[in-house]
């Protein structure tokens, strides 16, 4: 059985090399059936992982792709991860997992965008690979053990005004190479990457939430917040007319995405934004672009798909701290009036009254494979192979 799995994920690889050989690219929608739907949190981990993981589903074929009957979302965030030491190892597999995945039908992989992926033409839209390497270098001197010399970070800043930290340099985005941003830009350009998804009646796919504020941004009407196709048509058309505005440098979308800089701070907007119920950040909900929201703010009636946001900082930001957090699970939030329950597992059946978050990122390159769990959008459950 090892041997056959080898082979499959041989076969992947080979697929992906090829596609990043070829250059950006977007495989067309074939009209395909398909079976199966599935939501597959952030996959921030080496591409050899990601294809196991699927593999380990069942949802790996012999000759290198996805089976012909199952329609795969990504959540976004495919760049960035691991040590500095694994910078170049990090930079190449993350690319060679957007190309694989562009490389299927556009209607069996959907790929949802993350602020990661937006960072390439973003916050370093400006960078060659020559001067990232220059400005990476001085970050790393700047941003050690996790602590930053404040002196130091505004002689940086001064230097490199496009980027709101050397943290961001050394470790947030600290992947970037030329090449993906190249892809990011081809796969805006031709409209496959996409802000949501609408997987059926009142059930949305995005990255990071959105709530009525955002949804005020997009002239969307209260009354159709519950209707996943109008609340993903509104998001996508707002990148769309975005994308198509866009001439160079930063891109950005009005009230929704603010890319950081030195002198606005991090990015701001519905690719970063949390869900927070502490009462020190409530000021820092209202506004929009933001990067944490108010879930009592969330649409009623819909169930929103998330990534984003693992166990652990999703507790603390919504206290609920009873229990240790845990990687891999699919969790959800279900809120009701100013209540709101947040547990592990996908959601129990909800009604018109409650909004839904349910949370696919289970920080996948430290989870172990079997201990995955992807989100089924038809049965609404999570998916995990026992051992």
């Amino acid at each position: 059985m090892n041997d056959t799995r080898d082979t499959r994920i041989q076969a992947a690889r080979s697929r992906a090399r090829e596609a990043v050989a070829a250059g950006p690219s977007s495989a067309p929608a074939n009209g395909v059936s398909r079976r199966r739907r599935l939501v597959l949190g952030d996959p921030q981990a080496e591409f050899d992982k990601v294809l196991r993981i699927l593999d380990h589903q069942g949802l790996l074929g012999e000759d290198g792709w996805l089976r012909p009957d199952v329609r795969l979302v990504s959540v976004g965030d495919h760049f960035d991860w691991g040590s500095p030491r694994e910078r170049d190892v990090a930079a190449a597999s993350a690319l060679e997992l957007v190309a694989w995945l562009s490389a299927h039908p556009a209607d069996q992989v959907v790929m949802l965008l993350g602020n990661h992926d937006l960072g390439r033409v973003g916050e370093l839209a400006g960078f060659t690979d020559a001067t990232f390497a220059v400005a990476q270098a001085e970050a790393d001197r700047v941003y050690q053990g996790g602590h930053t010399d404040e002196a130091a970070e505004r002689d940086f800043l001064a230097r490199w005004p496009r980027v709101p930290s050397a943290e961001l340099v050394a470790r947030d985005f600290g992947n970037f190479r030329e090449a993906q941003r190249a892809w990011v830009t081809h796969l805006l350009r031709v409209g496959r990457f996409r802000v949501a998804h609408a997987a059926g009646p009142g059930l949305v796919v995005l990255h990071a939430g959105v709530t009525h504020e955002d949804l005020d941004v997009v002239g969307l009407a209260p009354e159709r917040r519950a209707d996943a196709d109008a609340v993903a048509g509104a998001l996508n058309g707002a990148m769309d007319a975005a994308v198509r505005g866009w001439s160079g440098g930063a891109l950005e979308l009005a009230g929704l995405h603010l890319p950081g800089n030195a002198a606005r701070g991090e990015g701001t907007g519905i690719f970063y934004q949390r869900p927070t119920l502490k009462p020190e950040d409530a000021e820092r909900t209202h506004p929009t672009p933001r990067r944490r929201f108010d879930p009592r703010r969330l649409p009623a009636g819909l169930t929103q798909v998330l990534g984003h946001t693992r166990d652990k900082r999703t507790r603390e930001s919504l206290g609920a701290t009873a229990l240790p957090p845990r990687d891999g699970v699919v969790r959800h939030l279900v809120m009701e009036g100013g209540r709101g329950d947040y547990a592990w597992g996908a959601p129990p059946p909800t009604g018109p009254g409650q909004a839904v978050l349910v949370f696919t990122d289970g920080g996948m390159r430290e989870c172990p494979v079997e201990d995955y769990e992807l989100f089924d959008l038809d049965t609404r459950a999570a998916v995990r192979v026992p051992r």
